[in-house]
């Protein structure tokens, strides 16, 4: 099968595509023919030699890779659920086999639902890891709730436009940061306070809030730091980016705050109510731009640039 190929870390126009062998299934994983795969800031971390990369090491050359939307190819067992021809989208482990920038990919059937009707593959490719990581921040941790005030940073980006949707949904009063380009799309998702971060500090326009969703962290303008002073005595201050600051635990406490990081968890019974709010029309999906497979090295190159508004994508099929 055709996949792009991280044969040695280092910058990502080395990525190639090549010919590998198909996955193999084991246990009940699916096999998936795959469509379209979203691309994550993970991606072109770990091929630089950062972010997972250890862990990717012994599968060199690797495949890049967490979001996939297709189609069952093999199911796990015969009376499973999933069968082929299931249009499906979920989270492939590319931390710990290959990942989903292919024309195939094992994926654990537990990882995966049934696509959303109303969204193309390539839409539904741009969903999984950003919007189970907002569900994860927003309604497993923080528990958004009508009179809860929220923060969160990045709000037009992948995890941040799912994020502000989900508080919303759930009743929260929600406040975002954003570039100036961004304003107009953030008020659109439901936000009732958006910052254009380039004119303003957030926390000289902010009253206290309940909870920080950071999505910037420590490493643009000391962000993590400044939203300890919007949080209320108490509040929750979540962090997303791994390593965009590594000290926040000790000055939230510090400050008689709670903090934590959040890890996205590829819980498909949790992306099946996404995908049925998504149906519903109460969550909306926005990607930037779709690229052919071929183009892979632009694709990366963009992502890398940073402030994509919602997702890129990689058309695979």
């Amino acid at each position: 099968m055709r996949a792009v190929l991280v044969r040695a870390f280092g910058p990502t126009d080395g990525v190639e595509i090549g010919e590998v062998e198909a996955p193999l299934k084991l246990g009940t994983e699916v096999i998936v023919d795959v469509h379209a795969a979203g691309m994550n800031p993970i991606d072109y971390k770990t091929a630089l030699g950062k972010g997972a990369a250890k862990a990717v090491e012994p599968l060199l050359p690797w495949i890049p890779g967490g979001d996939v939307a297709g189609t069952v190819a093999e199911a796990p067992y015969e009376a499973h659920d999933l069968q082929p021809g299931d249009a499906v989208f979920g989270i492939v482990n590319h931390w710990r086999t290959r990942g989903s920038f292919a024309e195939q990919a094992a994926v654990p059937s537990l990882a995966l639902a049934l696509k959303p009707e109303s969204l193309s593959f390539a839409e539904a490719a741009a969903v999984p890891c950003a919007a189970l990581t907002a569900w994860d921040a927003v309604v497993r941790v923080a528990k958004a709730r009508a009179g809860q005030r929220i923060l969160i940073h990045a709000g037009a980006g992948g995890v941040g436009h799912f994020a502000v949707q989900f508080a919303k949904y759930f009743g929260a009063h929600v406040a975002t940061t954003v570039s100036e380009r961004n304003v107009d799309f953030a008020r659109s998702l439901g936000a009732d306070e958006v910052i254009d971060y380039s004119k303003v500090r957030f926390e000289d326009a902010l009253q206290k809030v309940d909870v920080v969703v950071d999505l910037v962290g420590n490493v643009a303008d000391d962000t993590g730091s400044r939203s300890l002073d919007v949080l209320k005595h108490g509040g929750l201050y979540l962090n997303v980016p791994t390593g965009s600051w590594p000290e926040y635990a000790s000055a939230a406490a510090a400050r008689g705050l709670r903090a934590s990081a959040v890890k996205v968890e590829a819980d498909g019974s949790n992306l099946g109510i996404i995908g049925r709010l998504i149906d519903a029309g109460d969550v909306r999906v926005e990607v930037q731009q779709v690229y052919p497979l071929a183009r892979v090295r632009d694709a990366f190159a963009e992502l890398q640039r940073g402030h994509v508004r919602g997702k890129l994508v990689l058309q695979v099929r």
